[in-house]
């Protein structure tokens, strides 16, 4: 056996993705390049790692356990890395976050001063739907998750970072209506939902059922920047978080219809498992969100109390 620290990583990265495309893509290198390394891991084997079935690749159950052979051998290598910076009065490690869609317009703004002045930490960020943040979260797969809402059922600590505030939005050719005949005005208008799991689509559906409203449901898109395109193509409206339309506000291609119980305000909340036992570099990261959050709301976001 002569097997690689890379083709180990290369073969994770195939084994997590089930696809060399996708795996060329996340790991910044070509097809054909990751081909050969999953080729000269395979050739020290005389059982297949993969096979492929129609144009779908599939991990055997062998390679299932050569993955996690190979996982707990560079999450070693990973640990002699972090140990050596730690030596070296660097804090390092993964610091692990999951992130509603929407909330990639607000961590990346509590992020970026933590990673650049801890250049040891290695950040994973996954950009999801709710269903999906909170099942990572509840597996204890990621340190923290950034959501609208806080989840039922799950025993969590909290620290909220900013208010969260969801408008009835069209495009700039929409005229405005009368907020008291809001139930008239919906029930007869195309509306532009977010798919199943989405908080936002939880929220808007929350929002028209307390008005007693059935709306037309003119469309569902599985992101925030497809609403945001649909409805300033005036393919409809939608009920959107302010947080994702600074641009197209300021730039006037999108504008807010006032409507009887809206705004709706939550909270976006960095959330984590109770009694969690967090690693040097997760703990580090709390602390540095409990001191700076409010430096960092202020710098980045007082534009929200506009509206």
């Amino acid at each position: 056996m002569n097997y690689t620290l890379h083709q180990l990583q290369v073969f994770l990265k195939i084994t997590e993705t089930k696809s060399i495309t996708k795996a060329a893509e996340q790991l910044h290198l070509t097809q054909p390049a990751v081909s050969i390394q999953l080729k000269n891991l395979q050739d020290q084997f005389e059982i297949p790692l993969t096979e492929v079935m129609g144009r779908q690749l599939y991990i055997t159950e062998f390679g299932k356990e050569i993955a996690l052979a190979a996982e707990n051998i560079v999450n070693e290598v990973n640990n002699i890395n972090y140990k050596t910076l730690a030596f070296k009065g660097i804090l390092a490690g993964k610091l692990k976050i999951s992130v509603v869609s929407t909330g990639k317009y607000v961590m990346p703004y509590f992020l970026s001063d933590f990673t650049n002045n801890n250049k040891g930490i290695e950040l994973e960020m996954d950009v999801t739907n709710k269903l999906k943040v909170i099942k990572a979260l509840k597996n204890n797969e990621v340190d923290f998750a950034l959501v609208s809402t806080l989840p039922t059922g799950l025993d969590v600590e909290s620290e909220v970072l900013l208010s969260n505030k969801l408008f009835l939005v069209a495009n700039q050719n929409h005229p405005i209506v009368d907020p008291k005949k809001t139930k008239e005005f919906l029930a007869d208008s195309s509306l532009i939902y977010r798919e199943d799991g989405s908080a936002t689509r939880i929220a808007m559906e929350n929002y028209l059922n307390k008005q007693g409203i059935k709306a037309k449901m003119k469309l569902q898109l599985t992101s925030n920047e497809a609403v945001k395109q649909a409805v300033i193509a005036g393919l409809g409206l939608s009920v959107m978080p302010l947080i994702g339309l600074k641009n197209e506000l300021e730039n006037k291609t999108i504008k807010i219809i006032p409507a009887k119980g809206l705004p709706l305000v939550t909270n976006w909340t960095l959330i984590w498992l109770k009694g969690k036992k967090m690693s040097p570099a997760a703990y580090a990261y709390l602390d540095f969100i409990k001191k700076e959050k409010e430096r960092i709301k202020n710098g980045n976001f007082s534009w929200i109390d506009s509206h």
